[in-house]
């Protein structure tokens, strides 16, 4: 069992049995929330809806900071650097499993850098094509793609990106025929889809479901594990003929390794009753995602598990690391 599992275990178990454990004087001062990406983005609402709540609960300011660049890679940098004192979090993605694989030297490593607290919200990546294809399943897009080979491609938000990795995956276990095209952002991979530069999007829900809603895309699947609850109509992946094929987006809070375990235990508390309010479900399914709250433990598997399912595929598709 990875040392990251073995100290989520470890708060959960203290967070269960003696959930008023915590240093008494913490929190003494302003707790900084690292973002490792732009402002603007969803991850930024998440981050709004836990420091409002903490600084509500725990009687502090919570300083969301925005600190992007490399993919991630910057921000989670510097809280894996930063002291273990409980005054410096990190709010991640499913990047922090996923740069790993994709990078040579990141300067952190998740598993032994980071001590998990919470996996907070969930959202699905789509796969989408224009109305005027016809196509209205992942069974339509293999027989029209392998039909003409060599000449379907599908857009993602970058390399790397989890969109861009749920488009390989599909590649690989559908026998589709089809070449990447990445861009920059959600954004500009889902408008192409719309002004027809390339066959299928691989994108985020957040950037597509406004389309898809207005009947100006046509959704084939989620990649969620069951259907998401804002597209009821729309089938998963596994409900189209691919087991375990999952492929959404997390956003996890997380801190320095070795911060004390009492205050990883207040950390705990305090986010579980944060993200189970119904004020927070509200906020957070208006942008899109769904509320997780998992343990401690639950979160260090996610991230081996994610971390290897990634290594795999990126390997299986020859994206070399740089």
């Amino acid at each position: 069992m990875s040392k990251i599992i073995l100290r989520a275990a470890a708060i959960a178990v203290l967070w269960t049995q003696f959930p008023g454990v915590a240093s008494a004087s913490y929190p003494e001062r302003a707790i900084t929330l690292i973002v490792p990406f732009a402002p603007g983005g969803p991850t930024d609402a998440i981050a709004r809806i836990v420091s409002v709540a903490f600084q509500r609960s725990m009687g502090q300011s919570v300083i969301v900071e925005n600190r992007g660049g490399a993919g991630g890679n910057i921000g989670m940098q510097s809280v894996a650097r930063a002291a273990p004192d409980g005054y410096t979090l990190l709010l991640a993605s499913t990047a922090i499993a996923v740069n790993p694989a994709l990078s040579r030297n990141i300067g952190y490593d998740p598993i032994k850098d980071f001590a998990p607290i919470s996996e907070l919200v969930t959202t699905t990546n789509v796969f989408v094509v224009h109305p005027r294809t016809g196509m209205k399943t992942i069974a339509d897009l293999r027989s029209r793609a392998n039909a003409a080979p060599a000449t379907f491609n599908f857009s993602s938000p970058g390399v790397g990106t989890k969109a861009h990795l749920a488009g390989a995956q599909l590649k690989l276990v559908a026998n589709i025929d089809m070449a990447h095209v990445p861009f920059r952002g959600a954004g500009p991979a889902t408008l192409a889809v719309l002004d027809n530069s390339v066959h299928l999007g691989a994108t985020s829900l957040v950037a597509a479901e406004g389309l898809i809603r207005d009947g100006q895309l046509t959704a084939l699947a989620v990649t969620s594990a069951k259907r998401w609850f804002s597209l009821p109509d729309i089938p998963n992946l596994i409900e189209q003929g691919f087991p375990e094929f999952v492929a959404d987006t997390f956003s996890a809070l997380l801190a320095p390794a070795r911060t004390p375990p009492e205050i990883l235990a207040r950390l705990v508390s305090e986010t579980q009753a944060a993200m189970n309010a119904p004020d927070a479900r509200a906020q957070a399914q208006k942008v899109g995602f769904e509320i997780v709250a998992g343990t401690p433990e639950e979160l260090g598997k996610r991230i081996v598990r994610e971390s290897e399912q990634v290594r795999d595929l990126v390997a299986k598709i020859g994206l070399k690391p740089e």
